[in-house]
């Protein structure tokens, strides 16, 4: 063996043997807790003036709960985490505020930020539940919770009708098809 040279890595491995898989096969998605107040305001918070690859990023720091706001603004006027330039010299350079590269900014509709949509939800469920009777109204309750039903599922029953039988266990094709036989 010749002075100065480093001495060759030696195989552990017998012939022939191969290596074994990885010991965790990811066969789940990993599932954060959705109910948490910090998780929700993470995922409400936008993701814009950014490219292709930096969405990407910070997309996938927010489905694993890897993202981490910031508490305080940066130097200038940057306010968003892991942004370099604020979001005026970057729309004015014509730049990602991550990388600041000149690729084309992405712009993406935030589907977490559903403060319109879950308030127009909430009025049509509220509308929808208070023509109900405690049980009716419970049960669906219930449904929803469990993910049986949508709010869109849900009959619209007034308390003007004045009618015993609005409620029934039927769907709403059933009874179509029983007025059609009459």
């Amino acid at each position: 063996m010749a002075q100065g040279s480093a001495p060759t890595k030696v195989s552990t491995r017998k012939s022939g043997a191969k290596k074994s898989g990885q010991k965790y096969q990811n066969k789940e998605a990993y599932r954060h807790n959705r109910n948490s107040r910090r998780t929700k305001e993470i995922l409400a918070m936008p993701v814009d003036g950014l490219c292709r690859r930096c969405t990407d990023m910070v997309l996938w720091r927010k489905q694993f709960r890897k993202y981490k706001p910031l508490t305080a603004p940066k130097k200038w006027k940057v306010k968003k985490a892991y942004h370099i330039l604020c979001d005026d010299c970057a729309h004015a350079r014509q730049v990602c505020a991550k990388c600041t590269q000149k690729d084309e900014i992405v712009e993406v509709e935030n589907p977490h930020d559903t403060s319109k949509q879950a308030e127009a939800e909430r009025r049509e469920l509220e509308a929808k539940l208070a023509g109900m009777r405690e049980r009716q109204r419970r049960t669906y309750l219930r449904k929803l919770e469990r993910g049986e039903i949508q709010v869109q599922d849900i009959p619209d029953i007034s308390k003007d009708d004045g009618d015993e039988d609005s409620f029934s266990d039927f769907s709403d094709s059933e009874l179509e098809n029983e007025d059609n036989d009459e």
